[in-house]
């Protein structure tokens, strides 16, 4: 009993609650509610996989939490491609996007400049990037690049065919990394102490009971995050519109909303000075955003007729193309250092100011 009123479980229960009132349709009040309600959920979740993740040990927890992500973020694409039709042709294209820029320059800046400010300066297995890296680069030009420059369809689009080989091409990518992260070169993801000689870190004691409870609040956690960020979608971009502002910002705030469990629970780990597994989540999270979100909204797409934009404008594949150079040579080297993270944190910057003031 004593498990069950804990606020992380709660929390949850209430957002339910709310969500099937129908209180959020209609009042202001209730909206503000449900975005606090949404806020904590989160945090929730993050708390939950964190549980988890030290029952299953590592890299099978970051990946556990990505890929939880990833699942949010396909719903809420598909849902709002399928409420909005051709008018959400872009939406997937901008969310993938942001989430990327977020990542790579949010996440990873933020655990470098706060890892780095409290440790001085944390070790990484270069291996682990590397392979992390390669797999990203090859994905994001598949993606959100090649579609700008193909010929046999005008406009940022894939042909059919185009679009069925990009998705394989990212399946069959996604999977060759999970295949390193989790078998054929496992050690490179574990988090090692100061010394290189230690042992791996060790996954906490979680007894059966508390695992399958929190597996089961990760999952109840997730699902109402992707129901109240559908609902309060609208109100987002209502609000955004009425300061004249981007619609595309919709995009980067909705991946904030979906990055938020792994970019706390990447952060929190750098504190901790387990900058491997900041490293890890972010990672893993860049190649699940892309290379599940693209060929699940591509089905979605094909089976319902449905246009679907990827390819991006070239301002936007210059500053996506910085922000995957400064990550290859911040990381490249093994060793955290504060100046990577602002620079990192500064491209962030650019990119919503841009964004903006285009």
């Amino acid at each position: 009993m004593k498990q069950l009123l804990q606020w992380t479980i709660i929390i949850p229960a209430l957002a339910w609650i709310l969500f099937f009132s129908g209180l959020v349709d209609n009042s202001s009040f209730f909206q503000v509610v449900a975005s606090i309600l949404l806020i904590l959920s989160v945090m929730s979740a993050v708390h939950h996989s964190e549980i988890i993740a030290e029952r299953v040990g590592e890299p099978y927890g970051t990946i556990i939490l990505a890929i939880s992500i990833t699942v949010i973020e396909v719903s809420i694409i598909v849902s709002l491609m399928l409420s909005e039709g051709s008018e959400a042709a872009s939406l997937a294209r901008d969310t993938v996007y942001a989430a990327t820029m977020l990542i790579l320059n949010g996440i990873i800046g933020l655990c470098l400049l706060i890892g780095g400010l409290k440790h001085y300066e944390q070790n990484f297995s270069v291996s682990s990037v590397t392979i992390g890296l390669v797999s990203l680069v090859s994905i994001i030009v598949f993606t959100l690049v090649f579609p700008t420059f193909t010929e046999s369809v005008k406009g940022s689009y894939y042909s059919l065919p185009q679009l069925v080989f990009a998705s394989i091409a990212c399946l069959v990518i996604y999977s060759s990394f999970l295949f390193a992260q989790t078998s054929r070169y496992r050690q490179y993801f574990l988090t090692v102490g100061d010394d290189e000689n230690e042992d791996v870190v060790e996954p906490i004691p979680i007894n059966n009971k508390t695992f399958y409870t929190s597996l089961i609040f990760l999952i109840i956690s997730l699902g109402i995050v992707v129901l109240l960020a559908k609902t309060l979608s609208p109100t987002i971009e209502s609000i955004i519109v009425s300061y004249h502002l981007p619609k595309t910002l919709v995009g980067v705030v909705i991946a904030a909303i979906i990055l938020l469990p792994e970019a706390i629970a990447a952060i929190i780990a750098a504190r901790k000075n387990r900058l491997q597994t900041s490293i890890n989540l972010a990672l893993g999270s860049a190649l699940a955003s892309i290379g599940l979100t693209i060929p699940s909204v591509a089905v979605v797409c094909i089976m319902m007729d449905m246009p679907i934009i990827l390819g991006l404008d070239i301002k936007s594949i210059v500053l996506l193309a910085l922000s995957v150079f400064t990550v290859m040579l911040s990381l490249s080297k093994g060793k955290s250092n504060i100046v990577y993270g602002v620079v990192l944190l500064v491209n962030l910057f650019a990119f919503v100011f841009l964004m903006i003031y285009p």
